[in-house]
């Protein structure tokens, strides 16, 4: 009988612990952005490029782009290169791009933040709608070149 009352505690106590949680509700949260770069302000570029490089010491690392636009020079952060070779997508002066981004202050100068590079029919997102640089990952080979019972 101890037993019995003891289960029937327990079950009564967890009961009320559950109806108590399922009766506190959340707040509403608003997606988390990252702080400088926000969609809402995206706008376009289309310009020819005057120099590019692959591999930038500056920051942000990764490839950038100056772009001669009509209304200027704008310096372009592309993110990580390897994510334009993966959508072949090769730079060369005197290209023509089509960047979708936003300016951002960054490091004390403004930056043109990439998040769609364009050439010709071919497009990338390069960074997320929240800002954040799209990783790259390299693809996986599915052919077998090591026989079984190999070190893979």
């Amino acid at each position: 009988m101890h037993m019995r009352k003891m289960v029937q505690l327990m079950v009564a106590g967890t009961l009320a612990f559950g109806a108590t949680a399922l009766g506190q509700e959340k707040p509403p949260q608003s997606p988390v952005r990252l702080k400088g770069y926000d969609v809402q302000r995206e706008s376009t570029l289309v310009g020819t490029v005057i120099a590019y490089t692959a591999s930038s010491t500056t920051t942000p690392s990764g490839a950038h782009v100056t772009l001669q636009t009509p209304g200027g020079v704008v310096d372009g952060h592309l993110g990580d290169a390897r994510i334009l070779d993966a959508g072949h997508i090769s730079i060369q002066t005197g290209d023509t791009l089509r960047i979708i981004g936003e300016n951002v202050t960054f490091a004390g100068a403004t930056q043109f933040l990439a998040r769609i590079v364009q050439k010709g029919t071919q497009a990338v997102a390069v960074r997320s709608e929240r800002g954040i640089p799209v990783r790259y990952v390299a693809p996986y080979s599915s052919g077998k070149s090591k026989p079984y019972g190999g070190v893979l």
